[in-house]
């Protein structure tokens, strides 16, 4: 079954995980989704991923980083553009999540970035969900 909105569909299967305490969770690969899991792993939400080769398609293994208390590091993920309504964001709209505790990942025209790296490049693009 192919999914409406991929996007969405990965970040509710890592938010998923992380509840019920999940050491990692496979999603299917795409390079959005590898660029997003590297971003992840960048800003120290998640420990790893790797892409798995499987028959039908290549699969992302992304290994869930908890703390101390056994607390997900992932408190929160929100998708903000979605299918039916794209969200664009120029540099100077670009927001901060949780006073900057959190990212904001946008899509730019160099590719994907966080929120403040996008700022700091000057430039705006669609903005694709919010962690923190």
């Amino acid at each position: 079954m192919t999914a409406t909105d991929p996007i969405a569909d990965m970040l509710t299967r890592i938010r998923n995980a992380g509840m019920v305490k999940h050491d990692s969770v496979i999603v299917p690969a795409s390079r959005m989704k590898l660029a997003i899991a590297k971003i992840l792993k960048e800003e120290g939400f998640i420990t790893d991923y790797e892409v798995v080769k499987g028959k039908p398609h290549r699969d992302i293994k992304i290994r869930l980083k908890y703390l101390g208390d056994n607390r997900p590091a992932i408190s929160g993920l929100k998708r903000v553009s979605k299918p039916g309504l794209r969200v664009f964001v120029a540099k100077k709209e670009i927001p901060r999540v949780y006073g900057g505790m959190g990212v904001a990942i946008m899509s730019t025209s160099t590719g994907l970035r966080t929120g403040q790296q996008a700022w700091r490049q000057g430039s705006g693009g669609e903005l694709l969900c919010y962690v923190w």
